[in-house]
């Protein structure tokens, strides 16, 4: 049977039905099928502007605005892993997009999992960016106060409001997330997005939705029982460093060994010199980024 194909002819915006909301996109054109992107906790589908722009038109990248980011729709609820996977199968459905390679960064790398178990043949390959696993924690340790210490600057300035675009500029500008060698317009273009208003602004990410991710984030028999039920190839992309140069990564080799209990066949890669956020918004990470995309898409294809 003949399926309807999605074409970007050209670098564009809009908005696509969800499950019950309406979602904000980008997209940007390149040769064959496109390739989907989902963000992290607190950040929009300009997470990926610089891996776009890194493609140089070898792929279309499709990247969705979550339920409660960006310019998404944003309700009280439902929230959580297999909701966002199931507003993306919708947005799939109704644009004609077959079996795709998903990329996810961190939060996202769960939801393309939840996606890859509850719509298997919407995916055909899950490409995860510091992020879709989470190791045990210590006896004692209280799961969502330690993703809420880990991610405590982003968590915390949801509820700000700062005078002006160019003053939240100058806030992460300060901030060791984003080196000074890695600054860049694509971080900028970022950073812009992710706050509502013109004179004084605000981040448009929910601190109500956010918190209720963060609820489901630590469950980890549901994270295990989705990476064991994949039947598509994998592929983990690593910072080096955490949030900031000085925290030590998300995923050192201990937990990556744990991981792969999960996906005995997944392949991972640690690119030096990135952190969590600059994996995908710096020169490096985002051109790294951008070649194993196409690498890997070509593997799931001939897979």
């Amino acid at each position: 049977m003949e399926r309807n194909i999605f074409k970007v002819e050209r670098e564009a915006r809009g908005r696509i039905s969800g499950d019950g909301v309406e979602l904000a996109f980008g997209c940007w054109p390149g040769r064959g099928a496109p390739i989907i992107a989902l963000h992290g906790l607190t950040a929009s589908f300009m997470s990926f502007v610089g891996v776009a722009d890194q493609l140089k038109g070898r792929r279309p990248l499709f990247a969705l605005d979550l339920r409660g980011r960006g310019d998404s729709d944003k309700p009280e609820g439902p929230y959580g892993m297999a909701q966002h996977a199931r507003d993306v199968a919708v947005a799939m459905q109704t644009l004609g997009i077959g079996p795709s390679v998903i990329v996810g960064h961190s939060m996202g790398a769960f939801v393309a999992a939840a996606l890859a178990a509850q719509n298997p043949e919407l995916v055909s390959g899950i490409l995860m960016i510091d992020g879709g696993y989470v190791p045990d924690l210590p006896v004692g340790v209280d799961a969502s106060k330690m993703l809420d210490a880990t991610l405590a600057l982003r968590i915390a300035q949801l509820t700000r409001t700062y005078d002006s675009r160019q003053a939240f500029l100058e806030f992460w500008r300060e901030q060791p997330n984003f080196p000074p060698a890695d600054w860049n317009p694509w971080i900028e273009a970022f950073l812009d997005y992710e706050v509502a208003g013109e004179t004084t602004v605000q981040p448009k990410a929910s601190p109500g939705g956010v918190a209720l991710d963060v609820a489901e984030a630590f469950k980890k028999e549901e994270i295990i029982d989705r990476l064991r039920s994949l039947g598509v190839p994998a592929l983990l992309l690593r910072a080096e460093h955490g949030m900031e140069p000085s925290h030590p990564p998300l995923f050192p080799d201990p937990v990556v060994k744990l991981f792969r209990e999960c996906l005995p066949e997944m392949k991972d890669e640690l690119i030096s010199g990135t952190t969590h956020f600059t994996i995908t918004l710096g020169e490096r990470g985002a051109s790294r980024v951008a070649d194993s995309i196409v690498e890997f898409a070509a593997t799931c294809e001939q897979a």
